[in-house]
């Protein structure tokens, strides 16, 4: 718990190969120009997007309550600002497997409670996995085995681009794939009741998959449940984010599903989770505490209460009474608030603070893009490699956020 942050990796000068760190997929098929960040037109929009925001970002130094301020001094305004406070919270928590390590080890210092950014999305799927368990699959197997695909709930394009060709790649023929209660924008995906209640159509899915008789069964169902025991490796794909507030509920038909072929038959699920290193703080804080996200690390004990520990709830209710944002990616907006904020950021979200009468803003390197790394891929037991495409003069999270440690160990 109290083991130092290694420091990151010095970065090259350019990678010889790269691995983009804009979406859950973490492809690495892909070589930006080092000097532009540029990429094709034709290449991945989230990738290019992505880049481009790092690009263009404006050249951004530390501030505290709005005025300059060098990386030491902020660094020292916001340990004091932590040391005064009786509750932090922890919120946006995204970026590499070293900043999830040090951001473990400053909420273990000031006992703060602890949550990702898109954190409502993640205990959706982390509930049923407690609750329920289930059967989930890699982007491998997806692509080796499923010869049905199921898209649950929403058409994934814009967060994923590529996921298709991923499930595809090499393959002479791929699955056939169906989209359940969304509308597909891709040729040759067929859709099932695009604009039905999804969780009418999937309780009567179940139903007929299970093979129970029905008194009126929708015809389009009772064909995707026939085509789904008759598959050999059926892959129903879903994402968190998109299936709101009662998505658990919805999460849980899905699996029951998948259990249900798998008394007869192979299927398996696919979460599209954990952007913006989501997923990785997640890992790393269920490795190092036992326990995952959504939970307050005390000094003597870890307490996790997923529907308790929800950031923007704890903001609106006043339970607590320091925000401290840390993620290092463009375009992930830190939340709004008049209580003290510690904001540890990529440059762009500067433009975003609004009143920084009570905010101390240090921005921060971009993994992937400015220094080395690991993340998680959205399938969750693959570690993929980050490298560095040029650097930017900002410390890494992980830098940051163990100074900030130190300071609160005694150590500075």
């Amino acid at each position: 718990m109290n083991e130092t942050t290694p420091p990151p990796a010095a970065a090259p000068a350019l990678a010889a190969h790269w691995t983009c760190p804009f979406c859950p997929l973490l492809c690495d098929d892909l070589q930006p120009d080092a000097a532009t960040l540029g990429l094709p037109d034709s290449a991945c929009p989230r990738a290019r997007d992505g880049l481009s925001a790092l690009a263009g970002a404006p050249a951004s130094g530390a501030r505290v309550d709005g005025r300059a301020a060098d990386l030491d001094d902020a660094l020292a305004a916001a340990a004091a600002r932590l040391a005064a406070v009786r509750q932090p919270l922890m919120a946006g928590l995204g970026g590499d497997v070293a900043a999830a390590r040090a951001a473990f080890r400053l909420a273990a210092a000031v006992g703060a409670i602890c949550d990702a950014v898109g954190g409502d999305a993640l205990v959706q799927g982390l509930r049923v996995q407690q609750d329920r368990g289930g059967f989930n699959l890699t982007l491998a197997e997806v692509r080796e085995r499923a010869d049905l695909v199921v898209f649950v709930g929403s058409w994934p394009e814009g967060r994923a681009p590529r996921l298709i060709e991923r499930f595809t790649a090499g393959r002479d023929q791929g699955p056939a794939m169906v989209a359940l209660g969304a509308v597909p924008m891709a040729e040759g995906v067929e859709s099932v009741l695009p604009v039905a209640a999804l969780a009418d159509s999937l309780t009567m899915l179940s139903a007929l998959v299970a093979g129970r008789r029905l008194e009126r069964p929708n015809p389009e169902l009772q064909v995707l449940a026939e085509r789904l025991r008759a598959a050999h490796y059926a892959v129903l794909v879903w994402e968190p984010a998109q299936l709101g507030p009662h998505g658990g509920l919805l999460i849980e038909m899905i699996q029951r599903i998948v259990v249900t072929l798998n008394q007869s038959t192979r299927a398996a699920g696919f979460p599209l989770a954990g952007a913006n290193g989501a997923a990785t703080a997640n890992q790393a804080f269920t490795w190092l505490g036992g326990l995952p996200l959504r939970s307050r690390i005390g000094h003597h004990a870890i307490e996790h209460q997923p529907q308790r520990y929800g950031a923007a709830r704890l903001v609106a209710e006043g339970e607590t009474d320091l925000l401290l944002w840390a993620n290092p990616f463009p375009g992930v907006v830190p939340i709004d608030t008049p209580l003290p904020r510690i904001v540890l950021a990529a440059p762009d979200a500067a433009a975003t603070l609004g009143d920084e009468s009570n905010t101390i803003f240090i921005p921060v390197a971009t993994p992937g893009v400015h220094h080395r790394g690991h993340l998680f891929r959205t399938d969750g037991v693959v570690l993929m490699p980050l490298f560095a495409l040029r650097e930017d003069g900002l410390p890494p999270l992980a830098e940051v956020l163990g100074r900030l440690a130190e300071a609160m160990e005694g150590g500075a």
